[in-house]
C-alpha cells in the first residue's frame, strides 16, 4: 500500500517538475538567444537523463550489471516508441530539416554501437560486455557530440516574431526562471527516483528478474521525465524542446550514462539479448524513416501509434519470455 502511494507521489512531482523545467528553460533560451533544440539537446536532454545515469553508476557499483544495462536499453526504447509516440499522438509532431539529417543518425549511430558491442559473441566469439576501454570510447563520443552541439548553438538562433517581442514582457525574471529550471529538475529527479524504488519493490515482490525489471519498470519510470517534459512542450508548442529532449537523452543515455558506469565496473551484458538491442535500433530507425520519408518530416497521429503499437507488442514480448 504503501509503494502504491509513493508511486503515485513521485508521479505527481514528475508532472508538476515537467512543467516547471519546461517554462524556466524556454524563457532563459530565449533571453540568450538559444534555440529550443540547443536547450533540449543539452538542459533538457540531461536533466531527465540524470535518474538513469544514477541508477546506472549505482548497479555498476553494486554488481548488478543486467540493472544497469537494461535501465538504458529499455529507456531508449521507451523515449522513441512511446515518448514520440504518445507526443505525436497529442499533437503531430513537426521535425526540422536539420534535425532529420543531423541529430537523429546521431541516435542511430549510438544504437548501433551498442548493438555491435552485445554482437561480440557472434563476432569474435568473446562473451558481450562493455569493457572499461569501451566505456572510455562510449564518453569520448559524449565529448565529441556535446563539441558537436555548442559548435551548433553559435549557428542556431529562434524566430523572434511580433508574437514573441510582445510575449518577452510576460516572461518571468533570469532569477525566476533559474528558479523554476532547478527545481523542475530536482522535482523530475526526486519524483523519478520515488517512482523506481516504489515500482521495483513491487516488481520484485512479484518475483520479476532483475534484467526483466531494467528493461520495463525502471527503465519507463526513468524515462517519465522525458515523457512529461516533451509531452508539456509539445503542448506548449516548443517543439525543438519535446524532440531534442528525447534525442538528448538516447544519445546522452549510450555515450554517457553505458560510458561512465562502464568505466566504474565493466558490464556484461548477462540477460540483455541480442533481441533487445535490435529493438532499441530498430526503434530509432523507425523514428528516422517516419520522419523523413513520410508526412513532410512530420510524425503523425497515425505513425504515433505505430510508435506506441510497437512497444506494446515489445512488451508482450517480455512478459511471455519472462513467463
Amino acid at each position: 500500500m504503501l509503494n502504491a502511494i509513493l508511486l503515485v507521489v513521485g508521479l505527481v512531482l514528475i508532472l508538476c517538475g515537467a512543467n516547471y523545467l519546461t517554462d524556466g528553460s524556454a524563457a532563459i533560451a530565449r533571453r540568450f538567444g538559444i534555440s529550443d533544440l540547443i536547450v533540449g539537446l543539452t538542459i533538457v536532454a540531461f536533466g531527465t537523463s540524470a535518474p538513469e545515469l544514477t541508477i546506472s553508476i549505482m548497479s555498476a557499483a553494486a554488481g548488478n550489471t543486467g540493472m544497469a544495462i537494461g535501465n538504458v536499453v529499455g529507456s531508449n526504447i521507451f523515449n522513441t516508441l512511446v515518448i514520440i509516440g504518445v507526443v505525436a499522438m497529442v499533437r503531430p509532431l513537426k521535425i526540422e530539416r536539420t534535425i532529420m539529417s543531423n541529430e537523429i543518425p546521431l541516435v542511430v549511430v549510438a544504437s548501433v554501437v551498442l548493438l555491435a558491442m552485445g554482437c561480440s559473441q557472434w563476432l569474435d566469439g568473446t562473451a558481450p560486455v562493455i569493457s572499461r576501454v569501451s566505456g572510455i570510447v562510449l564518453l569520448l563520443f559524449f565529448a565529441i557530440f556535446m563539441r558537436y552541439v555548442f559548435a551548433s548553438a553559435k549557428h542556431e538562433r529562434p524566430d523572434t516574431t511580433k508574437s514573441e517581442e510582445v510575449s518577452a514582457k510576460r516572461r518571468p525574471s533570469m532569477w525566476m526562471s533559474c528558479v523554476m529550471l532547478v527545481g523542475g529538475l530536482a522535482a523530475l529527479i526526486y519524483g523519478g527516483d520515488m517512482f523506481v524504488d516504489s515500482a521495483s519493490a513491487i516488481a520484485r515482490q512479484l518475483g520479476v528478474s532483475d534484467a526483466v525489471v531494467g528493461l520495463t519498470i525502471v527503465a519507463a519510470g526513468t524515462s517519465l521525465p522525458e515523457l512529461a517534459t516533451s509531452v508539456v512542450a509539445a503542448v506548449k508548442g516548443n517543439n525543438g524542446i519535446a524532440v531534442g529532449n528525447v534525442i538528448g537523452s538516447n544519445i546522452f543515455n549510450v555515450f554517457l550514462v553505458l560510458g561512465a558506469a562502464a568505466t566504474v565496473r565493466p558490464l556484461p551484458f548477462g540477460g540483455i539479448t541480442v533481441t533487445d538491442l535490435l529493438v532499441m535500433t530498430g526503434s530509432a530507425v523507425l523514428f528516422l524513416t517516419f520522419g523523413w520519408f513520410f508526412g513532410n518530416r512530420t510524425i503523425t497521429r497515425v505513425e504515433g501509434g505505430i510508435l506506441s503499437a510497437c512497444y506494446i507488442a515489445y512488451m508482450i514480448y517480455l512478459v511471455s519470455q519472462a513467463g
